[in-house]
């Protein structure tokens, strides 16, 4: 793979000829077209393209959340990429064919800030999800972690196989929150993660999962 700054064409992408062009951590690059194989795939070969397409498919419907969890993660890589290497390696469970998401190990973001502790939910009102959390910001981290932070709840509801999202949710002081989620979800089992964010919206603290819940 090389690349190019101006060329007799420009920048370009898709194949041209015996070459394909794209653009790369935002530098144009171009390489040979793949030659294809004829030979079978092997249970290794078979293995790897489902568990990264399994995770792809998963991690597709919460790239909004991860561009804020991971902006600032690994220098060099865009949040997608830094977010998708994390959990292909450690949220994927099951023996070939049988695989499937490991919810608690995945993680939608890495940061400096404190997550906040105590953080629980209860499911006392119909379709609605109420987390309640301790205030840290003043005691522990006051450098980096403030009251002002605000939090992020993410539900998933395998049985819909739908989230439920909302950024700024709370201030971290606010203590608690209460989350509205479809009433179709009435009955079924969902996983939650939560983190925080600063004011400036440039640092976050980890994600925390917050184990299954069933939605009254």
């Amino acid at each position: 793979m090389g690349k190019y700054l101006k060329g007799i064409l420009g920048s370009f992408s898709g194949l041209v000829g015996s070459v394909v062009g794209a653009t790369w951590n935002g530098i144009d690059v171009m390489r040979s077209r793949p030659k294809k194989s004829s030979k079978p795939p092997t249970l290794a070969q078979m293995k790897q393209r489902d568990t990264f397409a399994l995770m792809r498919e998963f991690s597709r419907e919460v790239s909004d959340i991860i561009r804020i969890g991971f902006q600032a993660y690994r220098v060099g890589q865009t949040p997608d990429s830094a977010a998708f290497g994390l959990n292909i390696a450690n949220a994927v469970t099951g023996v070939y064919p049988s695989i499937s998401i490991d919810y608690p190990e995945f993680v939608l973001s890495k940061g400096n800030l404190l997550d906040a502790p105590e953080i629980v939910v209860a499911t006392t009102v119909d379709a609605q999800l109420d987390f309640s959390w301790l205030n840290n910001a003043d005691v522990a981290d006051p450098l980096n972690t403030n009251s002002t932070d605000k939090v992020a709840f993410v539900v998933y509801n395998p049985a819909k196989q739908s989230f439920a999202k909302k950024v700024g949710a709370a201030l971290r002081s606010a203590q608690s929150y209460d989350m509205v989620v479809p009433a179709t979800w009435s009955g079924d089992n969902v996983h939650i993660w939560a983190f925080f964010v600063s004011a400036s919206g440039k640092v976050v603290s980890d994600s925390v999962y917050l184990d299954a819940t069933v939605v009254q």
